[in-house]
This record gives structure tokens, sequence and C-alpha cells, in this order.
């Protein structure tokens, strides 16, 4: 299973929206927009008013709290690490741009978005608009629970109808990433069919001889003898609130590509914000 080029998006709309309620947009205090990745000033900034919410008076030189300067630095470096973790949005490092896309958010705007949080779905409303592209290459087995979330989300799949005769079948097209090769084998002695040497062969014949006589008969068995763990790669656009429930509800599923290493709701632990946006409660 596979995550590729995941984009988040509308940070600054969502937010800016948030306020909108009660016309506060004044005391917003977050940053989004650009900054140079070697020179991050504005995270810099963000990180200064968390700093300043734990010492609200240590710029004065006669307060206490003066005298936690060394404190007050190491309070500020967890800050940007933290704001650098989850808000930088889009960095492609293969190309000699400087520029990364961040959200920085700052203390005020994430005390306001979490207390809607919990306030239930129909306060959250800016977690809606916060959007996700991703493509992800998973087996078919994954996609029919996937295709459980309609609302809200859009999906544009690879097709079989015309691309699965393009490319010669393999072990390497199906989800392989727990495949306990040993349990297939374990039943070799009942005479059943094995995957590498019987199944795969027996589906590329098919495409081969498609591809031979142009005959849609071959087309038609290989869908129709297609198991299930064959990998479809899908480009879907979602946002936080559908991975929120998505997660939740999928978290302790048995199924590993949900639930386990290098699954869907460990892709979702990575995105931007996501303990303090989306696992939130």
């Amino acid at each position: 299973m596979k995550f590729e080029h995941t984009r988040v998006f509308n940070f600054e709309g969502a937010f800016r929206g948030l306020r909108n309620p009660l016309n506060s947009w004044n005391k917003s205090d977050s940053f989004f927009g650009c900054i140079d990745k070697i020179y991050d000033a504005y995270g810099y900034e963000v990180a200064e008013k968390y700093v300043k919410k734990d010492y609200p008076s240590y710029y004065d030189l006669n307060s206490e709290d003066y005298n936690k300067e060394d404190e007050r630095i190491k309070l500020e470096d967890e800050y940007n690490e933290w704001l650098l973790k989850n808000g930088i949005l889009y960095y492609n490092d293969s190309d000699d741009n400087d520029i990364i896309d961040v959200a920085f958010i700052g203390p005020n705007d994430l005390a306001l978005a979490q207390k809607l949080i919990k306030a239930g779905p129909e306060h959250r409303k800016f977690l809606r608009q916060i959007f996700v592209s991703v493509d992800i290459t998973a087996p078919v087995y994954w996609w029919k629970e996937a295709d459980t979330y309609k609302i809200g989300t859009t999906t544009n799949s690879t097709s079989s109808m015309h691309t699965l005769v393009s490319t010669p079948i393999t072990i390497d097209c199906f989800e392989i990433d727990d495949y306990d090769k040993k349990c297939i084998e374990s039943l070799n002695d009942e005479g059943l069919l094995t995957i590498e040497h019987d199944l795969i062969p027996f589906l590329e014949e098919l495409r081969q001889k498609y591809i031979e006589t142009k005959d849609k008969k071959y087309w038609k068995e290989l869908v129709r003898w297609l198991p299930q763990g064959w990998l479809q790669t899908r480009t879907i656009t979602m946002n936080y609130e559908n991975l929120r429930n998505m997660y939740f509800q999928r978290k302790n599923h048995k199924l590993s590509e949900w639930s386990g290493k290098g699954g869907f709701c460990e892709w979702v632990e990575s995105l931007p914000y996501a303990n303090e946006l989306i696992l939130f409660q």
C-alpha cells in the first residue's frame, strides 16, 4: 500500500471561517503563506506567541520571568520544532526552490479550533474546509471498504478496462506487504492452486492471448478471475472531517491496510496538525 503526492489545502480559509461567527478575526495569531527554508522568521514569530502565553511578561527586564531566559529559549525552540513538524504543507526538496508552503497555527486559533471540535460536528465545520489530495495504491479488497465513505470524498481510479493488459502480470501487481507465503504453501498437499506457479501464470496467459487475438472473451475471463489483491491506484480528495470519521472507525480494524504499519491510519497521523485536529477528542 502506498500514499503518494499528498497535498493539504486551505488551512487559511478554514481558520478565517472559524472566526466568522463572532467576527473575531483580530484575535487570529496564525501565519499562512510561504517562508524561505533557510530563514524561517515567521516560525519564530508564531512560536514567540506561544511562549508569551506561558511567560506573559518576559519582555519586562524587571520581571521575575526575565530570569527564566534559558527556559524561555528552550520553550521557544520546542514550539518552533512543533511548528515545523506540523506546519509544512508542501515542500519539494528535489528542486532548487527554497520556498516552503506553511500553516503556522497560533495558540489562540488552536484553542478556538479545539473548542469547536469538542462541541461536535455541527460546530467544527471548519474541518470540512481543510482539503487533502493523495494518490493511494491499495488492493481491491481495501478499496471496497473505503468506498463506504462517499460523502465529501471524490476518487479517480486507474482503469482495469483500459490498462489491465498494458503490462505483464507479476506478483508485484498484488498487495504482498504482509503476504504469508508459508501459509499458502502449507495448502499444497491438498492440491490447491498456488499463487506464483499457477494463478499468476494463468492470468498472464489470458493477457497474452487477448493481445495476440484481440478476442474480448479472453479479456473478460481475465477480469473475471482477477483476485481482490490486485493493486489499484486512485487519486482521492477528502477533508479533515472525513479523515476524522475514517480514522476512529477503522483504527482497530483487522485489516492491516487500515490499522497496521504503513496503513491508512498511520498515514492520517502524518498529516499536518493531525494530533491537534483530526485525532483530538
